[in-house]
């Protein structure tokens, strides 16, 4: 129980940390090879090892249906969480999981197996249910698993808003771990969100000058710069706010955001000149980004400030006009997307390689819309959704082969059949031609020789041909009628008459036991054999009597499983349908809430040009 315990919380590090396959533990930490009893359970790992999880499903769910898998109830139960959870079916795979967790499993296994459900729970965006799994676990968890509780503990609180209970479990981080810069981050913005800038600046401030070992942590000295510089700005501290963006890297991916926010630091500052250095340098970046189209805002305003109001009005118009075509782009992608042409597309790539939850997007489609994507596919929700749609399709053509071969069993039947149909002549006029009760009979006839035999003592009856000839010979030799003469030399043939038949009849006499043994035991043999005989014989015939109900029965079948796939297919063809909607709705929305800032700004820009036109003319008309 142990073991399988122990199993289970191996499996769930696989899948919740990414580790391709599951792998058993014992209690000294070193693996333990898998010990296949049910061969079904074995051809499920086959296919799990080769990360095929469908097959792997499928066959799991038959062998256990069938009752096969008698000595691996518990692990292939976890087994099918673990591959329910690689398709994203959360919801099963954690029912499974808190069912095992009722038996008697020690603490420390429950412990950890309620932390990675949480794991899974929060992942998945299902907030109440991972506080439920978090509450559940009763000790410490191993150093490292117990620091990443307590940083999802303070997620999750941040998630639900809940500020200063994040800080409270924050605030006293004492390990110096892979975790604790993640934990100053969450602290410092979870502090800015409940208004204590001047606390969180002392945290931010000091990951913002942190010597990165690699991207991961450069990104992280980024966000924590570019946070406290809005901070800052927020607060109304914008001359502070200077140092820690211009901290952040010019081509990372939090670069443009720091742009703008210098930018306006320096405009809060009144500095409109200095100001149009970063937003200048945002007008050639990609529109697409917020701060880009913010900057394009920007610039003018500053020139405005600066009395420029001639080029002022021009990047206005320039704003206005690229708005403009960048709106009408997003339409021509909207009915691209309307149309079902970009989820086709995704299909296309790599429509037969692996699927689940494992599955990546290697590269974006070609097309117009393409250039909107990388900014829909950084959300959570399209990812998963599209992962969703994939494996609908996959689905679809795993029932439509199945539906195919439903052709392939009926001509295997039909071929078994009428192989069948041909060979029971000849198999039943061999069975006409053997006598099995005749050799019965004559079996029991030689036993009851033999019994007579040993009675009587009859050696000559179990002597060898040649013996049973010299007999007689010997025999015949003493009936003649010359040995019956009294002369000296028909005395001596029958002194050697009578030592050859002496001699002979004490060898059968010393063979006598050894024989009989040999015989009785050829004939037990042979009784065996015609048990097994008269018992193959019964099995022929009840084969013969049932072999015509077993092929109506597979054709029935068979004939079964038409329908079932039908009706499959069209329950899938209906998920399809509706998880198309839900993502074209996804993009479709995301594209049309780009389109409203768009718009938004391209109002804000003619409002400013007529501004600037009206102020012009009023010069104008006050000039003399």
């Amino acid at each position: 129980m142990i073991t399988r315990c122990l199993t289970l919380v191996a499996l769930l590090i696989g899948l919740v940390v990414a580790l391709p396959l599951p792998v058993a533990f014992a209690a000294n930490g070193k693996s333990e090879p898998t010990v296949v009893k049910d061969a079904q359970y074995g051809e499920v790992l086959f296919y799990f090892y080769q990360e095929e999880y469908f097959p792997a499903i499928v066959r799991l769910l038959a062998a256990q249906k069938q009752s096969q898998l008698e000595n691996h109830m518990d692990e292939s139960e976890l087994l099918l969480g673990g591959l329910y959870l690689s398709y994203g079916h959360h919801k099963r795979a954690a029912e499974i999981f808190e069912r095992l967790l009722a038996d008697n499993v020690e603490s420390e296994i429950r412990d950890r197996t309620w932390f990675f459900l949480a794991k899974i729970w929060q992942q998945r965006g299902y907030l109440a249910e991972s506080q439920r799994a978090l509450d559940n676990i009763e000790n410490e968890l191993p150093e490292l698993l117990e620091a990443e509780r307590h940083m999802l503990q303070a997620q999750l609180h941040i998630d639900n808003s809940q500020h200063d209970k994040a800080i409270a479990v924050l605030q006293d981080w004492r390990r110096n771990d892979a975790w604790s810069n993640y934990a100053k981050f969450n602290l410092g913005v979870a502090m800015v969100r409940s208004g204590r800038v001047n606390e969180a600046s002392v945290l931010l401030d000091d990951l913002g000058q942190l010597d990165p070992l690699n991207e991961e942590m450069s990104s992280l000295r980024d966000k924590s710069n570019l946070a406290l510089g809005y901070a800052y700005l927020q607060d109304g501290q914008p001359q502070a706010a200077k140092s820690p963006l211009n901290r952040v890297r010019l081509e990372g991916p939090f670069s443009n955001k720091a742009l703008l926010g210098i930018g306006w630091a320096d405009a809060e500052n009144e500095n409109f000149r200095r100001a149009l250095v970063p937003w200048m340098e945002l007008r050639g970046r990609d529109l697409l980004d917020s701060a880009v189209q913010e900057s394009m805002l920007a610039i003018p305003y500053a020139l405005a400030k600066l009395d420029s109001i001639s080029q002022a009005a021009d990047h206005y118009l320039n704003a206005i006009e690229a708005f403009y075509e960048e709106t009408n782009r997003i339409d021509a992608a909207i009915v691209n997307i309307e149309s079902g042409q970009l989820l086709s597309e995704f299909l296309d790539q790599d429509q037969y390689q692996t699927t689940g939850w494992y599955w990546k997007l290697e590269e974006l489609p070609e097309g117009p819309e393409s250039r909107y994507l990388y900014h829909l596919l950084a959300t959570h929700k399209f990812q998963e959704g599209l992962k969703n749609y994939r494996d609908l399709h996959y689905l679809w053509r795993n029932l439509d082969e199945w539906q195919q071969s439903v052709d392939v069993f009926n001509n295997m039947l039909d071929t078994r059949e009428l192989a069948y149909n041909e060979r029971l002549p000849r198999v039943q006029q061999s069975l006409g031609q053997a006598d099995i009760d005749g050799m019965v009979s004559r079996k029991l006839e030689f036993d009851a020789r033999l019994k007579n035999i040993e009675e009587s003592n009859d050696t000559l009856a179990l002597a060898t041909s040649r013996e049973f000839e010299l007999w007689g010979e010997i025999t015949a030799i003493e009936r003649s009628p010359a040995l019956r003469a009294n002369i000296p030399e028909a005395e001596e043939v029958r002194d050697k008459v009578r030592l050859l038949k002496g001699a002979l009849q004490w060898n059968l006499d010393r063979e006598f036991s050894d024989r009989l043994w040999r015989i009785r035991r050829d004939l037990r043999q042979t009784g065996e054999a015609l048990v097994e005989t008269q018992r193959a014989r019964r099995q022929i015939d009840e084969t013969m009597r049932t072999e015509p109900l077993v092929f109506a029965d597979f054709n029935g079948r068979v004939e079964g499983l038409s329908p079932q796939i039908d009706a499959l297919k069209v329950r899938v063809e209906t998920a399809i349908t509706n998880q198309r909607g839900f993502m074209e709705g996804v993009a479709v929305d995301e594209l049309r809430a780009q389109k409203q800032r768009l718009d938004t700004y391209t109002v804000q820009a003619r409002f400013a040009l007529a501004a600037i036109y009206d102020l012009a003319a009023t010069v104008g008309d006050a000039s003399p």
